[in-house]
């Protein structure tokens, strides 16, 4: 018997724009929630991203945030426009945005206001930084968190330049959606419990700190310090992909018995006869070292050798991929990782598959990213304010 999914039955009126706040409601409705998309008529900014194939405003990182969503446009200024999003949220179970205090308060939407409409809502406001202190209301992008939490100061750790910089990615505003999200079932899950609803708060700036003081707080984690910040291994500059015959590689020995089995099945077993590598303690001291030696023999071989050999010795190892190869692994598209869809308005186009899995639940096509307003009508007729 197929399973529903996990968050059938769920509707979230959905108010978040760019990236945070959609990449939280993606997942959800990847899950199974209902989510209305509620947006003004120039749309969400993060349509503008990339170049669309066919319709302004359809670009295609637009696409992948908000897959499985209906989209409303009302005029938030209008009668007519707040009382749908009224209507709207009477029959939500959760509301999230990322829209300042004073601005959300300005719409009548804020905790109190909407907790008279539907008593038991799960309010949850995606915020730059926590409203409890300094920075509260403050605009924040994942370039600026990516500064303040500290995320800057890591590249240079690694390879001596001194300028801080930006990890490539959006990777404040991507892993603060995942906390969203977490945080965002967990407030469901205590309202089945106990009833109530309530304002959660799920703050960009505390989210990627804690994120990366897992690991680098590191020494500096007791007090007094025993060290300082940073996790070494994580910051080593020789610890990275390495150069092979005809490519790049990654290989993680990570731990002494591997390292062991790494020289042997390259042919250098005469590596950990010499002075600094020939007990574990002597290895594990000079683990920089060892990466050096490694560095110096995969250019023996090709990937695709070492590959082989490494597999067989079982160290872990994979190739370094450009990011446009990945469309090729073997392995993501044996699973359906990738499947191309025909979008109603824009063609032909990649879908990127849940990763998540559950045991008896296939994932249905979720609807393609819609149009501005696309389902306004729909949903007005659902609601009753076809007039």
């Amino acid at each position: 018997m197929t399973r529903k999914l996990p968050l059938a039955g769920v509707r979230i009126t959905d108010m978040s724009t760019v990236v945070f706040g959609p990449y939280c409601t993606q997942i959800l409705a990847d899950l199974g929630a209902d989510v209305i998309k509620v947006e003004p008529e120039e749309g969400d900014s993060i349509r503008n991203v990339g170049t669309p194939p066919k319709t302004p405003m359809m670009g295609p990182v637009y696409l992948r945030l908000n897959r499985g969503k209906r989209s409303a446009s009302w005029d938030m200024k209008s009668e007519k426009g707040r009382r749908a999003v009224r209507r709207l949220l009477e029959t939500s179970d959760v509301f999230i945005h990322n829209i300042r205090p004073e601005a959300i308060d300005r719409l009548g939407l804020g905790y109190e206001a909407v907790k008279e409409i539907r008593p038991d809502i799960i309010y949850v406001h995606c915020t730059g930084f926590a409203l409890g202190g300094p920075y509260a209301g403050l605009q924040a992008y994942d370039d600026v968190i990516q500064a303040a939490s500290g995320a800057v100061s890591l590249l240079p750790r690694v390879d001596g330049n001194p300028r801080p910089r930006y990890v490539p990615m959006l990777f404040a505003d991507k892993v603060s959606g995942l906390h969203a999200v977490y945080a965002t079932m967990a407030a469901l899950i205590a309202r089945n419990r106990d009833g109530e609803g309530q304002h959660v708060e799920v703050p960009m700036f505390e989210s990627i700190t804690s994120f990366n003081m897992v690991e680098h707080l590191c020494d500096a984690t007791f007090v007094p310090p025993t060290g300082t910040w940073g996790y070494a291994r994580q910051l080593d500059p020789v610890r990275q992909p390495m150069k092979t015959k005809d490519g790049y590689i990654s290989i993680a020995p990570y731990v002494d018995d591997r390292w062991v089995r790494f020289f042997k099945a390259a042919g250098h077993p005469e590596v950990l006869e010499e002075e600094r590598f020939i007990d574990k303690p002597t290895r594990r001291k000079n683990m920089t070292q060892m990466y050096e030696v490694a560095e110096a023999i995969l250019p023996e071989k090709t990937t695709a050798e070492w590959l082989k050999i490494l597999k067989e010795a079982h160290v872990p190892a994979m190739r370094a991929s450009e990011i446009g190869d990945v469309l090729d692994d073997p392995h993501l598209n044996a699973g359906g990782f990738f499947k191309k869809r025909e979008h109603p308005t824009e063609g032909g186009y990649i879908e990127v598959r849940q990763p998540v899995r559950f045991d008896g639940i296939e994932y249905p096509d979720a609807l393609h990213a819609p149009t501005i307003g696309q389902h306004t009508d729909e949903l007005n007729r659902e609601l009753g304010l076809e007039n």
